[in-house]
């Protein structure tokens, strides 16, 4: 992703999106916002999944905002699609659903999408959104992600094979992975590890291409999925066997890559 500049005054780029919701009124309503924003575009609608991932192919979107429940080709699988199309790799999907706790989100994020919202989300805030995810950085903020993680991770054991997946970090990439997963920024992991954020930035990035994950949600979902961090925990054990305790779910600002 690049940073969403036009390369030559530094001034924001236009990003484009793609709406995807069975639901007319919910298009109309999402577009109706963005219209009114300078910097960001609808270049298409989609009311089932397979004509999202259709639209998705023909204009090269930057966000795509995906309603879960769809006729046809759900959200769930549209979103996989795009996540598994090298070709589609600067795309990002942002999964939309109106309950807070919702484990088909759950298995969006595992699928590759970049984050939620919730449908009833402030203008304000909704602008925000598509343009943080635009930036390259993911929708870990709200408080309410990590509880749609725990809650789903409580109803599954960590993966058998997940220690040996998590075979290739190092000590030090698995304290790490583990604070990406508590919520930290690559500031505060720098302050609790005592290292510089641009040295954390390049253990997230080194992590994340270890284990396969797409962006800081799908590393979250790893670290519960194998057992690095357990549900309903504060704590992390290292391969060192050390234990650190984790700052508390809603502590400090918004995550960035």
């Amino acid at each position: 992703m690049t940073g969403r500049t036009d390369g030559t005054t530094g001034a924001a780029a236009t990003v484009r999106v793609v709406l995807a919701d069975d639901q007319t009124v919910v298009r109309a309503g999402f577009r109706a916002l963005l219209d009114l924003t300078d910097d960001l575009v609808v270049v298409a609608e989609a009311a089932d999944g397979a004509r999202a991932v259709e639209a998705v192919r023909t204009t090269r979107p930057d966000v795509v905002l995906m309603d879960i429940r769809m006729p046809g080709v759900d959200g769930l699988e549209a979103t996989r699609r795009i996540a598994e199309d090298r070709s589609l790799d600067r795309v990002r999907v942002v999964v939309l659903t109106t309950y807070q706790v919702d484990a088909y989100v759950f298995e969006a994020l595992r699928h590759g999408a970049a984050g939620f919202l919730l449908k009833d989300i402030e203008p304000d805030d909704l602008r925000a959104a598509i343009r943080t995810v635009a930036a390259g950085r993911s929708l870990l903020a709200p408080a309410v992600t990590r509880r749609v993680i725990e809650e789903f991770a409580r109803l599954k054991a960590p993966e058998a094979a997940g220690a040996e997946r998590l075979a290739v970090l190092t000590g030090r990439e698995r304290e790490v992975m583990a604070l990406v997963a508590a919520g930290l920024s690559n500031e505060e992991i720098g302050r609790t590890l005592i290292m510089s954020p641009l040295t954390a930035k390049t253990h997230v990035s080194r992590t994340m291409t270890k284990l396969g994950a797409r962006d800081r949600a799908q590393l979250v979902v790893l670290a519960y999925e194998t057992g690095l961090v357990r549900a309903g925990e504060r704590q992390a054990v290292y391969s060192r066997g050390s234990r650190r305790r984790l700052p508390p779910e809603d502590s400090g600002p918004a995550p960035r890559s």
